[in-house]
């Protein structure tokens, strides 16, 4: 058996600054970002992921018409959520836009479904709080049983029952890719073995080794029944030449937006969430050198904070003798160059590899 890891990039369109310090639009920020996943492509990332929210600091309400953009642009590049927010949204509508997004860019969509780190569009669509759990529970009941691409029968509490209803339009091969977020909750990677789903651990700060156990319980649920499914990590990325420069250009934005922290500290932090390579940085998110089945990781881009647009992508430029296709390539990207650019592990050995969250 051997395995790959797929690198990708993820952004909530955060609102970030023109050479002049002042925020952009968030029309603006909007058109960036596809320019962005164009770019990525071209540089050999794997997917690109954008989140949901609703509210000043980012510009994307609604990932998947950012990206039927995107796939206008593209030919390659994977399309999905980070994540979508099931339990204030109907299921059957997030299925059928991501399932017309996976029609028109070719089988390129997947679906992160997630509670929401944040939770401002329970009130805006009229969801109360106190729900959080059960309508997490009950929608993600059914999408499960609409990802069987059958006519679904379904009966629950937070809408009218479904008898034999098809879904529109249909999944064209196979089904859907989805994946169930988690931030840290062993319920939810338990939901995700027992719909068996693909696991997206979300790392949004603190040490990164306190989700390997969350890894082991998820191999635990699926052990003696049936093969684990893929498990991927999400978390703060940044891309620069060398480590000094890394961290050069992130204090800035990281003292206005931390100011109650010393410097000391800060690099600290930093230094053990984020692993700059020895050459090339792609900095990348990952739960521990000898963490078994990593199998995508997503480099959260900007930090939410007012990051420079071109220093947010000044380093990716689309050479492919340029460090970062090499490292890419390195990495083990399945688009780089050499071999097809897999880099493959033996069932007995964990999967490592240099660099990251």
């Amino acid at each position: 058996m051997v395995q790959k890891i797929e690198l990708g990039l993820d952004s909530f369109g955060d609102v970030t600054a023109d050479p002049d310090g002042q925020l952009l639009p968030q029309a603006q920020v909007i058109r960036n970002v596809v320019e962005e996943a164009a770019l990525a492509e071209e540089v050999g990332v794997y997917v690109i992921g954008l989140g949901e929210h609703h509210r000043p600091d980012f510009a994307i309400s609604c990932p998947e018409v950012v990206l039927a953009a995107i796939a206008s642009r593209t030919k390659r590049i994977a399309l999905a959520s980070s994540a979508t927010v099931l339990s204030s949204d109907d299921p059957i509508r997030v299925f059928e836009r991501f399932s017309t997004l996976n029609a028109a860019s070719s089988g390129r969509a997947e679906v992160i479904l997630g509670r929401g780190s944040f939770t401002e569009s329970f009130p805006l669509f009229g969801y109360s709080l106190s729900d959080y759990e059960a309508l997490f529970d009950e929608k993600l009941n059914l999408f499960a049983a609409i990802l069987k691409n059958d006519a679904v029968t379904w009966q629950g509490h937070t809408r009218l029952p479904l008898t034999n209803q098809r879904i529109f339009p249909p999944i064209e091969n196979g089904t859907l890719k989805t994946w169930i977020g988690v931030g840290g909750s062993p319920q939810s990677v338990i939901r995700a073995a027992h719909y068996d789903l693909p696991l997206m651990l979300a790392i949004i700060g603190g040490d990164p080794n306190r989700f390997r156990p969350y890894v082991d319980l998820y191999h635990r649920a699926f052990a003696q029944s049936r093969p684990v499914r893929e498990i991927g990590v999400h978390s703060h990325s940044y891309v620069a030449e060398i480590d000094d420069t890394a961290r050069e250009e992130l204090w800035p934005l990281q003292k206005d937006a931390r100011s109650h922290r010393r410097r000391a500290r800060l690099v600290a932090d930093d230094t053990r969430r984020i692993r700059f390579r020895d050459r090339t940085r792609f900095a990348l998110c990952r739960l521990a050198a000898d963490c078994r089945a990593a199998y995508r990781n997503d480099g959260k881009i900007a930090w939410c904070l007012p990051l420079p647009h071109e220093i947010q992508r000044r380093h990716a430029v689309t050479r492919k003798d340029h460090a970062l296709y090499r490292a890419l390539w390195t990495e083990g990207h399945p688009h780089g160059a050499g071999d097809g650019g897999v880099k493959r592990f033996s069932p007995a050995e964990p999967q490592r590899h240099s660099g990251g969250i």
